[in-house]
């Protein structure tokens, strides 16, 4: 009897498809997140016609969001949980 099927249980086995077990990433930043880092410089860029500064916001904004997400792509919704909680354990 091999380790594989020492483990395995016939009947117990799903296949799962990969887009439901990965991050939603958008450009490798998180979709929320990608989306307001662009609609915010876009709107300082077009809006208020400082597209200099728009870009570089875009751009910054967005390479934070990346690395971040390498590091954890759930990175986002851990931070709002973290920003929620109470200080319970404060000394």
């Amino acid at each position: 009897m091999s380790a594989h099927s020492a483990n395995h249980l016939e009947g117990f086995e799903a296949p799962l498809h990969r887009a439901l077990t990965e991050p939603i990433l958008l450009g490798g930043a998180p979709r929320a997140i990608a989306i307001v880092n662009g609609t915010v410089a876009a709107a300082m860029g077009l809006g208020l016609q400082m597209w200099i500064a728009g870009l570089a916001l875009w751009v910054i904004g967005h390479s934070l969001a990346v690395f971040a997400a390498k590091r954890d792509p759930d990175f986002a919704r851990v931070l709002a949980r973290h920003l929620r909680q109470k200080a319970w354990w404060s000394c």
